[in-house]
């Protein structure tokens, strides 16, 4: 295990985490093979359990939904903590897939999937919370979420 520890990141950042969510379907919300941690799609959970909702370009801003893209982040992040007991057993991100439930027209969905990134990328720096990524839009998201976002790291 390294000697970074990416909770005390995460505690400088003066963020909170939400509750880490149950899963709405039949899927696990983490699986660990090896030394990998896949999360599935994850979608902004706040603070009181409830989901941002509305489709950017239309209910929602590109500033609010690159917030609602952080907030994705710190969901991933609880559910993190809440099956590994810590961020630092994380030693990178691999990769993540960003879908963005968008107007047709709207062309910025690396700008909203910053968010999310910018945060990992606080919590274990820029070498190793940066991994691989894709940001693409959809027509739609389950509970019409603005962001869903699922993630590969790398495990100590």
């Amino acid at each position: 295990m390294s000697t970074y520890n990416a909770d005390e990141q995460f505690e400088k950042s003066g963020l909170t985490l939400p509750p880490a969510p149950a899963p709405k379907g039949v899927y696990k919300p983490c699986i660990i093979d090896g030394k990998y941690l896949y999360l599935s799609g994850h979608g902004p959970v706040q603070d009181d359990k409830s989901l941002i909702i509305g489709r950017i370009g239309r209910e929602l801003s590109q500033e609010e939904g690159k917030l609602a893209a952080r907030q994705v982040g710190l969901t991933m992040l609880s559910t993190i903590k809440t099956n590994l007991g810590s961020l630092s057993k994380v030693k990178r991100v691999i990769k993540i897939l960003g879908m963005v439930n968008c107007t047709p027209d709207f062309e910025y969905h690396p700008y909203i999937i910053n968010g999310c990134s910018e945060l990992f990328a606080s919590v274990w720096g820029e070498e190793n919370g940066i991994g691989t990524r894709s940001a693409v839009g959809f027509g739609s998201l389950p509970d019409n979420i603005p962001v869903e976002i699922e993630a590969l790291f790398e495990l100590y």
